[in-house]
């Protein structure tokens, strides 16, 4: 059964052309006006693009920090040992600890939103990958959540580092800040995702890799964003 549209979310729809790809300019202030949530909505952006995710080389998968942060309060859990322990505390992680965090998570804690792993935890992490793989928290080299500097990841983390991933169908998520926030640091933070999907196209991705990009709020509609001028944007 299809959910029926609120009043609110039918009001927004009509102030803006759904078939229209608007200017990046025009479509960050467009999605601010059609914002009718009583509360700060994160902004998200949809990538839909030309690869297969099926096949291991057009599977795009990273993380970036954010210029301007992403206004949402992480708490992070970092796995490790001896002198990584304090110096995790002192960067600001929320949990930290070895065989005690293994088994509590092995229990069914879950109260974090990112995990770090230094590598000679990662032996252990097998026993509750089936805890934190389907949630997309298990720690990854590629990503930066396993590494032998576990203070600067927690640092990176809590100053707003992203992570994304082809989805089925081509289409990537990646939320580029609050609604609260000033319109130049969404710009900054579009920018800089844009540019680092551009940049991460596969060699073996043929035809028109970014097909179609569209921005909203948590609870606002999609505004579609002019692809040729979002790419030659970011590229600068």
């Amino acid at each position: 059964m299809a959910r029926t549209k609120s009043k609110k979310l039918l009001a927004a729809l009509e102030k803006f052309d759904k078939q229209k790809a608007y200017s990046v300019e025009e479509a960050l202030k467009l999605t601010k006006e059609l914002k009718f949530a009583n509360f700060d909505e994160t902004v998200d952006l949809a990538f839909k693009l030309g690869v297969d995710p099926r096949h291991a080389d057009q599977m795009i998968r990273g993380a970036l920090a954010l210029p301007a942060g992403t206004g949402k309060t992480v708490r992070i859990c970092v796995i490790t040992s001896g002198e990584n322990i304090n110096k995790a505390e002192a960067a600001g992680a929320d949990f930290v600890g070895g065989d005690d965090i293994v088994a509590k998570i092995a229990g069914g804690w879950l109260d974090f939103d990112r995990v770090i792993a230094s590598p000679d935890m990662m032996g252990k992490l097998g026993r509750i990958g089936r805890v934190l793989g389907p949630r997309g928290l298990m720690p990854n080299p590629k990503l930066g959540t396993v590494t032998t500097d576990v203070a600067k990841a927690v640092e990176e983390q809590k100053a707003g580092k992203v992570e994304y991933r082809t989805e089925k169908n081509g289409i990537i998520h990646v939320p580029i800040g609050k609604s609260s926030f000033a319109d130049a640091d969404i710009r900054k933070n579009f920018d800089a995702v844009v540019g680092a999907i551009i940049k991460a196209k596969p060699a073996s991705a043929k035809g028109t890799y970014l097909k179609s990009l569209t921005i909203s709020t948590t609870m606002g509609p999609g505004v579609k964003i002019d692809t040729l001028e979002a790419a030659a944007v970011a590229a600068k």
